[in-house]
């Protein structure tokens, strides 16, 4: 249940895709000087080392935000300014998971809930976060996201982000985050969810929308991006972003920056994204 490490994985074109929407939604939230709050379901360590062995032995970065030159990428500014936070030098030695690059966005008057189940990544998560700049707004729990995100809505600010990412190493992951969806919205129908997915089994991903759709929930905007068509056997070949109550200028921005990551990206001849609407308002 708990053997996937992202540390493997840290920096690759999922990451790209996840923190991309995340950073453009809490550029969005900061606009306005009301609070919000960010429930983060799985956490992770929180910064990763792209020199150590476990980043190393795949290497995904390196086909990943290894690529992204800030000058060549005006449209992801904001994005790549965060990665450049976490290395003093310029270099590009540490990758930020999402609750250190939603840790910068945070206020003194913002909260952030993150939770993560992996022993070893909470005790690295808390040193990590301790180390932010608004550590004190930030609890970490060694818990189930899923069912602890509940606890949190609604919440007293009324706006928040939460972040819903599993490994879904588990078959039942698929169900139990629209189910988890279902019962937030019911609580908190005004938030901002965005739903992280990895394409390995098509078919699977296509039961998760369905399931979704089915629920009532409108206003559903879906991103994706992907290294290759889809193809059984060959591991996660794409990922998506699946965003209740996106914010205004996210589906403009997504449509604007997609094409360009997955043809810089891409490892086939044939470049793979989507940007479109699963639910109107």
């Amino acid at each position: 249940m708990l053997s996937y490490r992202h540390s493997f994985h840290a920096g690759n074109f999922a990451d790209i895709l996840k923190h991309s929407v995340l950073i453009a939604v809490l550029e969005h939230l900061i606009k306005k000087d009301k609070p919000f709050d960010y429930i983060d379901s799985h956490s992770g360590a929180g910064l990763f080392d792209l020199d150590n062995e476990h980043a190393q032995k795949l290497g995904e970065y390196k086909e990943g935000i290894a690529k992204l030159q800030p000058e060549q990428w005006p449209e992801l500014s904001a994005y790549l300014n965060a990665v450049a936070a976490c290395n003093d030098d310029g270099e590009l030695r540490y990758y930020p998971g999402s609750p250190l690059l939603a840790m910068q966005y945070l206020r003194a008057k913002d909260n952030a809930w993150l939770y993560e189940l992996h022993p070893s990544d909470v005790d690295m998560l808390r040193n990590n976060i301790n180390s932010t700049r608004y550590s004190k707004r930030a609890k970490v729990m060694c818990a189930d996201g899923l069912k602890g995100l509940l606890s949190h809505l609604p919440p007293a600010s009324r706006r928040g982000l939460i972040l819903i990412d599993p490994s879904y190493e588990i078959k039942s992951d698929y169900e139990q985050v629209v189910e988890a969806i279902a019962q937030a919205y019911k609580k908190f129908a005004n938030g901002i969810y965005a739903l992280w997915y990895p394409v390995v089994d098509r078919p699977a991903i296509n039961r998760l929308e369905r399931s979704l759709l089915a629920t009532g929930i409108k206003d559903i905007q879906r991103f994706e991006l992907g290294l290759a068509p889809d193809a059984a056997g060959h591991g996660m070949t794409s990922s998506g972003m699946i965003v209740i109550n996106p914010p205004w200028g996210l589906f403009e921005h997504m449509q604007q920056v997609l094409p360009r990551l997955a043809a810089t990206l891409k490892t086939s001849a044939e470049a793979v994204y989507r940007c479109d609407v699963l639910a109107g308002e």
